[in-house]
């Protein structure tokens, strides 16, 4: 029989300070006597809304570039912060002239669309919803609000995602919902719609469904590249809780799904396909990465950084993995996700703004307090403005309009300290569960589906002696230390 307890969602204005002090400003902490999901105002539709609004208010933001910045001159759009690739490259990668995309030539040096397929199809949907009359100006302006309605329902979709993933927490999406970077990089580009299918695969895992998460994150991998590594924590996880089955499960489904999106592209336009992957390649120390940082203070192109890169990254996903198979529980899918992402992130040699968005849902979900959320976000957006005001400096060459190299230089290390500490935080919470926030009330792992109270079937640590082994969640012990077969089966539960 499920429990009153089991019924009502978490308080999180009795478990976080910060949350209880906003709070007064709606009249206080929740009562004991407080109902949920009663009505119509339910905590996922409060949710949903509220993401809308903070969305909105993105839009506003982006007004003064809406009403001329992005057509009179670079140094405009820069310093009024309110930048986005839609609308440029709706002229410059052929939406405007009805070329299509991996198939056409673009005028240039670009020679074809150097985005992934969904998120081209994404683009293309957006042109076709375009009229195509008037000034060129006033279609890229209707483009931008074309895609910003299509990227709004993904936020919707990421929001309420995280609501429903952690059954009991749905109030832990407010930190998707309120969080600055969100709505400061939402239109920007087009990662939007790969967040939105990775949120909705989460869920899926959460509920016990391998094969459809697999598939979303076949698709989600079909519009940027950074879903694909989810897989490697799902790996880790099912290898220490004996769940191989539905590992494959979830791997062939994310196959399949790729290779449908792909496959017609990469047989009939192959030049075309593989420019994202050739661009990726290829391009250079950029915006945002601690190599520029190298670059521009030694006056070295640093050529090699994509070998350098890859070897840190291989580095940080080992020593995730070491963590992963002895931490005195097994970590929650979450914790991994944004652990991998993160590392990803730190160690790429380019960091547009809009990257904070693969974040902010998996950080709502592995450490879900305000307090160290906030500390991240604050260091994003004080990133955000950094890279204008520097690009402002660029363009305009006048010091007084922009920051130098010197100032942006200091700026990125704010983002990469700002990233490192929550990856800090999140990773003490693995070695030390008692620190989890989510795992304080007795729960498992609320988003790892089939994983969720599972026992251990293999880790590289010591068995611990079963009588000094702590109490599992939903009323069984687990079983720690290294076992295979029948036994660790017979302790697992779900």
């Amino acid at each position: 029989m499920t429990s009153v307890r089991d019924e009502q969602p978490v308080r999180p204005t009795l478990q976080d300070d910060v949350a209880a002090a906003a709070s007064e400003l709606i009249g206080g902490p929740a009562g004991r006597r407080a109902r949920y999901g009663t009505g119509w105002w339910t905590p996922v539709r409060i949710i949903a809304l509220l993401a809308i609004g903070m969305f909105a208010l993105g839009m506003v933001q982006k007004l003064p570039c809406y009403d001329g910045g992005w057509f009179h001159g670079a140094s405009s759009q820069y310093i009024h912060a309110c930048y986005s690739d839609i609308p440029h490259l709706y002229n410059a990668r052929g939406f405007a002239a009805d070329l299509v995309p991996y198939f056409d030539r673009l005028p240039g040096d670009m020679e074809y669309l150097e985005y992934p397929v969904l998120t081209g199809v994404f683009m293309e949907v957006a042109s076709w919803l375009t009229p195509h009359d008037g000034t060129i100006q006033h279609r890229e302006q209707i483009y931008w609000l074309v895609n910003a309605g299509m990227l709004m329902v993904c936020a919707v979709v990421i929001a309420v995602s995280v609501a429903r993933t952690h059954r009991r927490r749905p109030w832990d999406a407010l930190l998707v919902a309120l969080a600055p970077a969100f709505a400061l990089t939402a239109t920007i580009n087009w990662d939007l719609l790969a967040v939105a299918l990775t949120a909705a695969a989460m869920l899926m895992w959460s509920r016990g469904r391998p094969l459809p998460a697999g598939v979303l994150i076949g698709l989600a991998t079909a519009a940027k590249l950074y879903p694909v590594l989810l897989l490697g924590p799902l790996f880790l996880l099912c290898l220490r809780a004996g769940r191989m089955r539905a590992y494959g499960t979830a791997l062939g489904g994310a196959a399949v799904a790729w290779l449908v999106v792909n496959a017609p592209v990469m047989m009939l336009a192959p030049e075309g396909w593989k420019k994202f992957y050739t661009f990726s390649q290829e391009r250079p120390v950029d915006f945002g990465s601690f190599w520029l940082i190298i670059s521009q203070r030694t006056g070295d192109p640093l050529e090699d950084a994509n070998t350098w890169a890859t070897a840190l990254t291989l580095l940080a996903f080992a020593g995730i993995a070491v963590v992963t198979l002895r931490a005195p529980r097994r970590p929650r899918f979450a914790q991994l996700a944004f652990l991998v992402v993160a590392v990803f992130i730190l160690f790429n040699k380019v960091y547009s703004p809009q990257y904070v968005l693969w974040l902010v849902p998996l950080a709502a979900l592995a450490r879900p307090r305000w307090r160290d959320f906030l500390i991240w976000q604050a260091c994003e957006a004080v990133y955000f403005l950094g890279i204008w005001m520097y690009l402002a400096y660029t363009s305009s060459g006048d010091a007084h309009r922009g920051l130098p190299a010197e100032g942006y230089q200091l700026l990125i290390l704010v983002h990469l300290l700002g990233t490192l500490y929550l990856c800090a935080v999140v990773v003490r919470d693995i070695l030390f569960p008692e620190r989890d926030p989510v795992r304080r009330d007795g729960s498992d792992d609320p988003s790892g589906g089939l994983l969720d109270g599972a026992a251990d079937a293999f880790v590289l640590r010591r068995p611990v002696p079963y009588a000094e082994q702590p109490p599992s969640f939903g009323g069984q012990r687990l079983r720690w230390g290294v076992e295979t077969g029948g036994a660790a089966r017979r302790g697992s539960s779900g």
